[in-house]
């Protein structure tokens, strides 16, 4: 490990350029790891080792000297908007601490080089669930209940309990990760904003996330608040429960995206219909 120099710089001297990132000026409590202990415990960010890949880069499972199984997630060195996002996890994601959160166990920063630790989901996505025909039959309803109050808990804690009011802005269900136990955590706070005091709202010029997920006052006029959070968690609990994408679902009735359709079943009493053709066994 490394002392905490590496790391400031980037929380405070970056982050006073980017008017939408908040930094309190508190020591950030977040354990440096040495690349050298990255490239050991992956192989060398051996393909062997890859989980996937988002707009920020790739993601290799890690297992470190004492046994203990990390996920590390890489900066691509092309990517100015995953620089964004890593020093915005940095500064809010090292403050957060609940069961229904990925953990962030530390970062790697040296030279062009800058990961984040998490701790490993064996599980991986939700979305690897819901969306295959075959694994979707291992989530029973009761299993599909805790997954959605687990996954209000931990929106509850960003929204009210936590030191901080964090708004997401980019929950999904390929963000919702399980750990061994089907246990939902919430990842990937790239894209996430603080409230401080009375602040209900707020407003941005730079509209990030997910089409398919955002609140109509989001995706058209930038607006976000917790409730353009809990519109999106409606939409990933509609998922979960109808096994379908928002995006991409047409009822040939009416064609009406999920949300429309599900508002129409409902409206006409006929809601149950929604889950009627996906029961698992």
């Amino acid at each position: 490990m490394k002392n905490k120099q590496q790391l400031e710089g980037i929380t405070e001297n970056e982050s006073r350029h980017d008017p939408e990132i908040r930094n309190d000026d508190e020591d950030l409590e977040l354990p440096l790891f040495d690349l050298s202990a990255i490239l050991k415990a992956t192989n060398n960010l051996s393909a062997d080792f890859k989980l996937g890949e988002g707009g920020y880069g790739p993601v290799y499972k890690g297992v470190l000297e004492d046994g203990q199984e990390i996920a590390v997630k890489r900066l691509a060195k092309t990517s100015t908007q995953g620089f964004q996002e890593f020093k915005n996890e940095v500064i809010l994601i090292s403050k957060l601490q609940h069961r229904n959160l990925v953990k962030l166990l530390g970062c790697c920063i040296e030279g062009a080089e800058k990961m984040l630790v998490y701790e490993y989901m064996p599980n991986k996505g939700l979305d690897s669930f819901i969306y295959d025909k075959t694994r979707c039959e291992l989530l029973d309803w009761s299993a599909r209940y805790r997954i959605i109050n687990g996954i209000a808990r931990g929106l509850l804690y960003l929204h009210q309990d936590s030191r901080l009011r964090i708004i997401h802005r980019d929950l999904k269900i390929s963000n919702i990760l399980l750990d061994r136990d089907m246990n939902p955590k919430i990842s990937d706070f790239g894209m996430a904003r603080t409230f401080g005091g009375n602040q209900i709202e707020a407003n941005t010029n730079r509209v990030v996330g997910t089409y398919g997920y955002m609140a109509p006052e989001y995706a058209g006029d930038g607006i976000f608040s917790t409730k353009s959070d809990v519109y999106s968690f409606g939409v990933l609990m509609l998922e979960i429960v109808g096994g379908e994408k928002n995006r991409g679902f047409v009822c040939k009735e009416h064609w009406n995206n999920l949300v429309g359709h599900a508002w129409g079943l409902h409206k006409e009493g006929r809601s149950l219909q929604l889950v009627a053709n996906h029961e698992p066994q």
